[in-house]
């Protein structure tokens, strides 16, 4: 269906998208989200660093999935860890979805012409690192392929099928060293945790896509998954 947007705070938000059937669960449960649906975190009322990520959400032989970067093993921090492609804003981006593609494309190698972003999600507040995030939410319509773009930063780029996010057996709780218990996902031979693990979560709730998964079971960030 072709789907405008309400959103007035960016550029881009009287482009129609002409999203699949499949996608219409997405748009829904998204409009008007709460912050306290995707975390427990709330950003400030000033400071922190501004930033954006891609929610870029494809097709593969008609099995939807959702793109996934692993950063690199050398950064000083979140090494190795899976996340959104996306990253800090700079003085020449237009708005957060001028940000989430040029990082996307600079780090998956990404065609910016086939992706049409269709919602943005509340800020949200990275404690950790001081980020302030807005999550844009995108349908590749025009799929090009992507790879480690910027080795400094990429380690792998993954498109993850939703039926193995979906997919009870790949569920779990992640406990941090720290204490810190929050959502996790073993796929692709990755364990998502932390930000990315969470909002992933609560995409699938709000899409009406979780199904029934064990969350008494516990992983240790560092053990096996």
């Amino acid at each position: 269906m072709t789907w405008q947007s309400r959103d007035r705070r960016f550029g881009w938000a009287d482009i129609n998208v002409d999203l699949p059937g499949w996608l219409e669960p997405v748009r829904k449960g998204v409009d008007g989200v709460p912050v306290d649906s995707l975390t427990r975190f709330t950003p400030p009322a000033e400071g922190g660093r501004h930033s954006s990520v891609l929610l870029l959400l494809g097709e593969t032989k008609a099995r939807p999935d959702l793109l996934l970067i692993e950063r690199a093993h050398t950064m000083r921090s979140h090494a190795g860890q899976p996340a959104f492609p996306g990253g800090a804003r700079e003085p020449a981006d237009a708005d957060e979805w001028a940000t989430a593609v040029r990082e996307a494309q600079e780090e998956t190698g990404v065609d910016p012409m086939g992706v049409r972003p269709f919602a943005v999600l509340p800020d949200l507040w990275v404690p950790v690192s001081g980020y302030v995030v807005t999550p844009v939410v995108a349908w590749w319509e025009q799929p090009s392929p992507v790879y480690v773009a910027d080795p400094y930063e990429v380690a792998s780029v993954h498109r993850v099928p939703i039926d193995e996010l979906t997919e009870p057996a790949n569920r779990m709780l992640v406990r941090h060293p720290s204490g810190y218990v929050g959502m996790g996902f073993s796929v692709r031979g990755l364990l998502v945790w932390g930000f990315t693990a969470g909002i992933i979560s609560g995409l699938l709730d709000l899409a009406g896509w979780t199904r029934e998964w064990d969350a008494t079971r516990i992983v240790e960030l560092g053990g096996a998954a």
